[in-house]
């Protein structure tokens, strides 16, 4: 049989054992992008092996692969040198590979031993009283506390990540996926969870650790694996992770990220002139209340042809600041100014009139109505207006000439503007959204992940778009999980992290690494 590691690509350091698992250059495509590409990776027992890697880069892809919930287009998948096929998150279990997502996978109107019990045998009645008892063994093993009586609604997210982790356990796994685990955590919920994997990975099992947080990876990790733009670009095994200092790691992980240079640009930083003209957009103590991340205390102000980039681990405030701003959210405190106009308590269509635009990040479901012709999405916030209503009726030809006149200035590919929009490619609808939104007199723009999803063509195209609203005066707030893009398109960079705005640089030589520091909780 074909010795899996050496087959991957991976050589083990001397002594240790074959690998649980191995990732045999494994390729997955999706429509327009090839997600991973020829990736080999290795996991053993006993080690806290980390995945790293920006939005876009196929860690989401390669725990969906094992997990059962894709499968490889090429190359395999070897379980202690046997090649599987995880066809089902059903066969994964019986695989023993756990996975605990960021957003917890439990009931919570159940209890905890009621969630404990789900999954099992449909037939027989669930052995609450065994169950118990496996389950007060575990968490004496792993040092932690949970009441089986309570509502799994009524714990903390920390508290759930537990849960999950000890059903997992239960379940006899010998792989712990943990995607994004620590993302809605707390910083004290972090260092619990990293606490608990040492635990873990001392009783032999293997745990695979998702993260964006680089003094994470340092502090938590054994092995860690970076990906970029789908591909495996390296790793640093445990004994130069032992070897190298903490800030070693950083830099090198740092450049295996990120590279060494802005695309772009050919030292570092924007190429454009740094915008002189005055604030037309002006947040001051903004806090915007959510249940899951408060914005808090935010003070930002952008000029006229500025484009200031929003960067930050996704799910960190951004898209509830941009709601806010938008009208789509009421504040809880703080003034929004537009040219010296206080607009905090104004409408979406107030607003809009005095030239606010927001290209929402989600262009399906929030940003258009895809049953609805393109003609009808490209007035979708102008509806009553004229001259495309004329009190109160709609009037077909104004709004067949607008659209036909935006889907040519943009490039939208469409049989005609009576077509659904839903029916069209991904990077169709974006252009439609930004056809919208850029048309008129349009004086700030809000872009929310504009090209997530859009392959190669578009997202130039779309990058592009962004540029030239700039140059004709626009102010333009460019929220991104993608640092290249920020990077390739800011005048300055504002990190969120925890819904607060911990740092803004100026986008010269030093951006990238000042900002990685701040996106990796650095900060803190």
């Amino acid at each position: 049989m074909t010795d899996p590691a050496a087959s991957s690509g991976i050589h083990p350091s001397p002594g240790m054992p074959d690998p649980l698992i191995a990732l045999d250059h494994v390729t997955k495509r999706f429509p327009g992008v090839v997600a991973n590409d020829q990736v080999s990776v290795a996991i053993w027992p006993g080690e806290v092996h980390v995945l790293l890697g920006e939005n876009g880069a196929g860690k989401s892809t390669l725990v969906g692969m094992l997990s059962g919930i894709q499968q490889p287009d090429d190359g395999g998948i070897l379980i202690e040198g046997r090649e599987v096929s995880i066809d089902t998150p059903a066969t994964a279990l019986s695989l023993g590979i756990g996975t605990v997502f960021q957003h917890a996978m439990l009931v919570p109107s159940l209890t905890v031993a009621e969630n404990m019990a789900l999954g099992g045998k449909a037939w027989t009645r669930p052995d609450r009283q065994g169950i118990r008892r496996d389950m007060d063994k575990v968490c004496t093993d792993l040092g932690i506390t949970i009441d089986p009586h309570a509502r799994v609604g009524s714990l903390s997210l920390g508290e759930q990540q537990q849960v999950e982790i000890v059903r997992a356990v239960l379940r006899h796994s010998r792989v712990l996926i943990l995607d994004e685990a620590t993302a809605m955590l707390t910083p004290k919920g972090a260092q619990e969870l990293g606490a608990l994997m040492r635990r873990l990975v001392a009783r032999g099992l293997a745990v695979i650790f998702i993260t964006h947080k680089l003094n994470e990876a340092v502090e938590f990790g054994d092995r860690i694996t970076v990906l970029r733009l789908g591909r495996k670009v390296g790793e640093i095994a445990p004994d130069r992770l032992r070897t190298l200092g903490s800030e070693a790691v950083t830099a090198e992980i740092l450049r295996l990220m990120f590279g060494s240079h802005v695309v772009g640009a050919d030292t570092g930083g924007r190429r454009r002139p740094t915008p002189t003209g005055e604030t037309v957009l002006a947040l001051s103590a903004i806090d915007v209340p959510d249940e899951s991340v408060p914005v808090r205390g935010v003070d930002l102000t952008i000029r006229s042809g500025e484009i200031l980039g929003v960067a930050g681990i996704d799910g960190n405030g951004q898209k509830q600041l941009a709601e806010a701003i938008a009208g789509q959210r009421r504040l809880g405190a703080g003034t929004i100014r537009l040219a010296g106009v206080a607009i905090e308590t104004l409408s979406v269509a107030d607003r809009r009139r005095l030239g606010l635009r927001y290209v929402t990040d989600d262009r399906l479901n929030e940003g258009t109505v895809g049953s609805f012709p393109i003609a009808l999405n490209l007035v979708l916030k102008q509806v009553g207006e004229e001259p495309f209503w004329f009190r109160g009726v709609q009037r077909s030809a104004p709004i067949a000439d607008h659209a036909r006149r935006l889907v040519s200035e943009f490039d939208v590919r469409t049989p005609g503007v009576e077509t659904a929009i839903g029916k069209l490619s991904g990077g169709n609808i974006q252009k439609a959204l930004l056809a919208r939104e850029l048309s008129g007199e349009a004086r700030v723009v809000i872009f929310a992940k504009p090209t997530y999803g859009l392959d190669v063509q578009n997202i130039r195209a779309t990058r592009q778009r962004i540029r030239d609203a700039a140059e004709r005066g626009c102010a333009v707030m460019l929220i991104s999980t993608d640092l290249e893009e920020i990077l390739e398109l800011s005048d300055r960079i504002a990190v969120m992290d925890q819904g607060r705005v911990v740092g803004v640089v100026d986008n010269d030589a030093d951006a990238r690494s000042r900002v990685g520091a701040l996106m990796s909780g650095a900060h803190r």
